[in-house]
């Protein structure tokens, strides 16, 4: 085994790791650490979730004194600033002994880019960065795109049939997809910091946002995501079942100032928080939202909305991965509800055009999903 493959295979390993954490670090990266010396593992850990050992510290404990001369294989440049709940990792590893640390890639946090690598190297450690570079990237995708504009990553999903109708000209839409997408969009839900819908959804599915498992979805999972939902004028009945359960699952009105005082006061007196931002055209605007979502550490966000919430959020240019679930169906007609609504373009150069686009079975449905 060549160093080059040998670095990689350890590289996997550790990002393996680092995906544990999927749903419990936010609004931490994911992280991964494996310990080596002499061609065996001598530690490993993961970072489980805020407030938590980082893993780079986890693997070190494991190690203990084997440690001395080891090579410590990492997925995110170790860092190395005081502010933050745990102490810095940087220390830890030189007083490890580790000889040489492998990084998968650059943390893009500006209080550790590239601070954290130099000041192993300062110490004389031999420190290699880029190897598995691309999966560490994609794995912490929200992380790294919530560092670098402060707003949430955001993946728009649907549920719709095979010519692109997410419900009848009477709006009847459950439900169209199988059992096996519904569980995996509740997994889904579980993975992400908050869940967005407009106030359209909410009369029409008044669903409830929540992430639940078991035979019949009838059990919430540990973790929940924010319930968002945008409601320019508080339209949202008070017996919604998005305002259900606030002890395990929290719901935030985006609104504007055109809401009615007396709405503002009941839900007030339900405890659910209203988030008064600018207005578009009298709808609350999507940008200021997203911002504001990402100053209180939304990490990732999950648009389940209906045509019209999916094409404002596509018109300014918010969403980052399209995550379509298709059923067997056609409903054909003029006056089906279609996952994008609003006026087409004139021409095919307008469309939205999708990247990296791969598809897949689950169950009876096909998954087709890309990044914009």
């Amino acid at each position: 085994m060549t160093d080059g493959t040998r670095d990689l295979h350890y590289m996997t390993l550790a990002l393996r790791l680092a995906a544990k954490g999927r749903g419990t670090t936010s609004p931490n990266p994911m992280v991964g650490a494996v310990v080596v010396r002499q061609g065996r593992i001598i530690g490993q850990g993961f970072h489980l979730r805020p407030g938590t050992p980082h893993a780079e510290i986890l693997a070190l404990r494991q190690a203990g004194s084997r440690a001395k001369g080891a090579t410590l294989y990492v997925t995110l440049e170790p860092c190395c600033h005081l502010t933050k709940r745990t102490p810095p990792c940087v220390p830890e590893i030189l007083r490890s002994g580790v000889r040489r640390v492998v990084l998968a890639m650059q943390d893009p946090n500006p209080s550790v880019k590239g601070k954290g690598t130099a000041a192993l190297r300062r110490a004389g450690l031999f420190v290699t960065v880029g190897i598995a570079q691309r999966e560490a990237e994609e794995l912490n995708r929200a992380y790294c795109h919530w560092m670098k504009t402060g707003r949430p990553y955001v993946t728009l999903k649907a549920g719709m049939t095979l010519d692109g109708q997410i419900a009848t000209a009477s709006g009847e839409s459950r439900w169209m997809t199988g059992e096996s997408s519904r569980r995996e969009v509740h997994q889904l839900r579980g993975h992400v910091d908050a869940v967005l819908i407009g106030i359209g959804t909410v009369l029409a599915d008044d669903p409830s946002l929540t992430a639940r498992t078991g035979p019949r979805f009838e059990q919430l999972t540990p973790r929940q995501p924010l319930r968002v939902i945008v409601d320019s004028r508080l339209r949202t009945p008070f017996k919604a079942q998005v305002f259900a359960q606030q002890d395990l699952a929290k719901t935030i009105m985006a609104t504007t100032a055109v809401a009615p005082a007396d709405r503002r006061s009941v839900l007030h007196k339900k405890g659910i928080e209203i988030l008064t931002l600018p207005a578009r055209q009298d709808r609350v605007s999507l940008r200021a939202l997203l911002t504001q979502l990402g100053r209180r550490g939304i990490m990732s966000l999950l648009v389940e909305g209906g045509g019209e919430i999916n094409a404002a959020m596509l018109k300014a240019k918010l969403v980052n991965h399209v995550r379509l679930y298709m059923a067997p169906l056609l409903l054909g007609g003029q006056n089906a509800k279609g996952v994008i609504a609003g006026a087409s373009p004139a021409r095919l150069a307008g469309a939205i055009k999708l990247r990296h686009v791969v598809a897949r079975s689950v169950g009876q449905d096909v998954v087709v999903e890309g990044d914009l």
